[in-house]
C-alpha cells in the first residue's frame, strides 16, 4: 500500500545520562509531565501532522514502552492500511540483531519501508519534547527540491558545542556538518528530524551492502558521506519549542518549563493535543489544609499537605503537614507526613517516609525508583 511519507521514530535509546530513570525502561518510556511519557510527543506530532503509518525502532528494555503503545489507538495509529508497528531488533543471515547507530536501524528495516514504497522518509527521535507540523517541513523540503532536509533550532552559542551544528548558506543549503565542535561556526543544532527521499537514501543503503560500507549513524557517517558527494541538503528552522531531555538536568527543567508559562509549551492547546495511553485513575483528592500553587496534579493523587511548582504523576500520595516545591514526583509514590522535599526528581514509587528533609542543594536530588527513604539515609545524602 504505497505511502507518500512514512514516519520511523528511533525510540532504542539506553539513556544512559538519565541514571536511575532508565535502569528498568527505555529513554522514550520515562514518564514526563505528570500524566504522559516522553514518546507521546512524537507519536502526536505524527498524528496531529496526518502521518498515519509509523514505525517504532526499539531495543532497549522495551517493554514497558511496547506495552504503553500496544496498536496505537490512543494516538488514532489503529489502521487497515498503516498504523503503528513495532520494530525490534532481529537475527538474519548476514548479521547479528543489534542496532549498531541510527542509520544502521534504518537500513535493518529496508523491507518494512519497502512495503509501503514511500517516496519520503521521515526519520524522528523518541526522546525529544517538542510540538511540530511535520507537513510544513514536507513542503519546505519539496520547495527546495531536496534530497535530504534536517531540521534545525538555533542555540545559545554557549550550548552549541554540545550539540551537531549544521553549516549552511544564505539559501539554507547545508554545506558543512560538524559534531559537537568546540569552536561552532554557527548555533543551529540538530534537532534528530530529517526528511530523505526514500529512493535516494535506499541507494546508499544499497551501496553498503555492496561495498562493505559502514553507514551506521546519520550524524558521523550518512550525513557527512553525503555532504562529499554533494547531495542537494537543506537545513529546515523550526522556531518552536524543543528540548533534549537526556540528562537529569533536563529532564526537570522540561518539567519546569510545563508549569511556568503556557507560552512555552502549552498542552492546553485543543488544536494540538498530545496524546497518552491514559491510566483508569480515581479523580485527585485535595485535602481541606492543603494549599497547591503552580503545579500540575495528575489523576489518582492524594495531596494532604503544600504543593508548590511541581509536577505530580498519577497515584501520588503527599501525607499531612509535607511541603513540595520545584520538584518532580514521578508515578505512585507515597510521601509520608512532615516532609519536606525541595527541588528533587523522586522516581515512580519510591517510599518517603515521615519527618523526612530533602532539602534544596547545589544539584538536583534524585531518589531512585521503588526506594524507600527514612531519617537515617538523609545524613548519608541523598542518591
Amino acid at each position: 500500500m504505497k505511502k507518500d511519507i512514512l514516519a520511523m521514530i528511533l525510540a532504542g535509546g539506553q539513556g544512559s545520562r538519565l541514571g536511575v530513570f532508565t535502569k528498568r525502561i527505555a529513554k522514550p518510556a520515562v514518564s514526563f509531565g505528570g500524566k504522559y511519557r516522553i514518546i507521546d510527543f512524537v507519536l502526536s506530532n505524527c498524528t496531529n501532522s496526518g502521518i498515519d503509518t509509523v514505525g517504532v525502532l526499539t531495543q532497549y528494555r522495551p517493554l514497558i514502552l511496547n506495552s504503553h503503545i500496544g496498536i496505537g489507538s490512543h494516538w488514532d495509529l489503529d489502521r487497515i492500511n498503516g498504523g503503528v508497528y513495532i520494530l525490534p531488533p532481529y537475527m538474519n543471515e548476514k548479521e547479528g540483531s543489534w542496532y549498531r547507530g541510527t542509520a544502521h536501524a534504518i537500513h535493518q528495516n529496508m523491507s518494512f519501508i519497502d512495503d509501503y514504497n514511500p517516496e519520503y522518509i521521515l526519520i524522528l527521535s523518541g526522546d525529544h519534547i517538542y510540538k511540530m507540523d511535520y507537513n510544513k517541513m514536507l513542503n519546505y523540503h519539496i520547495e527546495k527540491k531536496s534530497k535530504a532536509t534536517i531540521a534545525v533550532i538555533e542555540v545559545g552559542w554557549d550550548e552549541a558545542s554540545r550539540f551537531g551544528i549544521m553549516n549552511t548558506k544564505e539559501d539554507g543549503s547545508i554545506y558543512e556538518f560538524e559534531e559537537k565542535p568546540k569552536n561552532p561556526k554557527s548555533n543551529l543544532a540538530s534537532m534528530g528530524v530529517y526528511i530523505f527521499e526514500w529512493k535516494m537514501l535506499r541507494k546508499y543503503f544499497i551501496k553498503s551492502e555492496k561495498e562493505n560500507l559502514n553507514y551506521d549513524d546519520f550524524g558521523k557517517d550518512l550525513i557527512p558521506k553525503m555532504l562529499e558527494d554533494k547531495v542537494d541538503m537543506f537545513a529546515y528552522p523550526f522556531k518552536g519549542y524543543w528540548r533534549d531531555v537526556g540528562t537529569i538536568e533536563s529532564l526537570w527543567e522540561a518539567n519546569m518549563d510545563l508549569i511556568r508559562s503556557k507560552e512555552v509549551l502549552n498542552l492546553q492547546d485543543p488544536k494540538w493535543k498530545i496524546y497518552t495511553n491514559t491510566m483508569a485513575m480515581p479523580p485527585q483528592y485535595i485535602g481541606k489544609n492543603s494549599n497547591i500553587n503552580e503545579s500540575l496534579v495528575a489523576d489518582g493523587c492524594v495531596v494532604l499537605g503544600d504543593v508548590k511548582s511541581s509536577v505530580l504523576s498519577h497515584g501520588v500520595t503527599i501525607g499531612e503537614n509535607s511541603n513540595i516545591s520545584d520538584s518532580v514526583i514521578m508515578p505512585n509514590v507515597t510521601i509520608g507526613k512532615n516532609v519536606v522535599i525541595e527541588k528533587a526528581m523522586i522516581g515512580e514509587g519510591a517510599v518517603i517516609k515521615d519527618n523526612v528533609i530533602i532539602r534544596e542543594c547545589e544539584k538536583i536530588n534524585v531518589i531512585s525508583e521503588y526506594d524507600i527513604v527514612d531519617e537515617e539515609l538523609i545524613s548519608e545524602g541523598v542518591m
